[in-house]
């Protein structure tokens, strides 16, 4: 990706302070979204990632990483599997418990959606903890596809979620297209 291409994406993304409460820093990817030329950059950014791992499916992270992850897919030509909060999806699906700051929570796949022979790319809006995307490589894995890699469109080096996902990435490329 070119310093003008991170540049145009860093610009519109906006700092919303106190929220969802006081203390944090919010950073709202919306206004991306809403300019064509920021979110076709985006998409084709993680899309050339999607090409050079050699994915045959993108995993999109809910909630804002199906609407990043969509896109790419349809850009690569490859399958889109939306990895969900538990209880959401219908039919027979793979459950994976995480670690939050205070307690647990579960996100979910559908069972036949991946499988042996399919390399993963995951994308996600932003790496924080990482919680949620080393789980969502517990469930790759469990359903017998290879993990091509994770693609973020924002890391927050602040909160250490790269030094927590490392051991479960397996050697498998972690990218941020940017980091704050």
């Amino acid at each position: 990706m070119t310093t003008a291409t991170r540049d145009l994406l860093l610009s519109r993304i906006r700092d919303v302070p106190d929220h969802p409460k006081p203390g944090v820093v919010f950073k709202d990817i919306t206004p991306l979204l809403a300019d064509p030329v920021a979110f076709a950059a985006l998409t084709g950014a993680f899309a050339e990632l999607c090409t050079r791992y050699g994915a045959t499916k993108i995993v999109g992270l809910e909630a804002r990483g199906f609407i990043l992850a969509a896109p790419v897919a349809v850009t690569a030509q490859v399958g889109f599997v939306p990895v969900r909060k538990a209880g959401k999806l219908p039919g027979a699906t793979l459950r994976q418990a995480y670690e939050l700051e205070y307690g647990t929570a579960e996100i979910e796949v559908h069972a036949e959606d991946l499988a042996a022979g399919d390399r993963v790319l995951v994308i996600d809006d932003v790496l924080a903890t990482g919680g949620t995307a080393e789980a969502s490589l517990e469930l790759i894995r469990r359903a017998g596809a290879d993990v091509a890699g994770v693609a973020v469109l924002m890391e927050l080096g602040f909160l250490a979620g790269r030094s927590r996902l490392e051991p479960a990435l397996r050697g498998a490329p972690l990218e941020a297209l940017i980091t704050v």
